[in-house]
């Protein structure tokens, strides 16, 4: 079982019940397969934030580090596997102008 860090802010820290620490009983996870698991468990609302309507599909605008570096720079992306002592950083999209 794996304890993984996963901060959401701004508008995504609400959502998620302003936790951080969630326990998965997989060994090993993707953040993909972790942020469908948050999905699930937080909703609608959390869906909407992080995944295109009607798909999970991450949405262009949401931000997501992997211990402080955005998921696209690491080599497997979504695919990236989370472990033991990551932090997970989750941004919604902002407005403005």
């Amino acid at each position: 079982m794996l304890a993984i860090r996963v901060k959401g802010y701004l508008t995504l820290g609400p959502v998620m019940e302003n936790k951080e620490l969630f326990e998965i009983q997989e060994t090993s996870i993707t953040l993909y397969q972790l942020l469908v698991k948050l999905a699930k468990r937080f909703g609608l609302p959390f869906e909407e934030m992080v995944f295109e309507a009607d798909s999970l599909i991450i949405g262009p605008h949401v931000r997501i580090l992997v211990n402080g570096r955005h998921y696209r720079t690491l080599p497997g992306q979504l695919d990236t596997e989370i472990g033991f002592g990551d932090d997970i950083g989750l941004f919604p999209p902002i407005a403005g102008g």
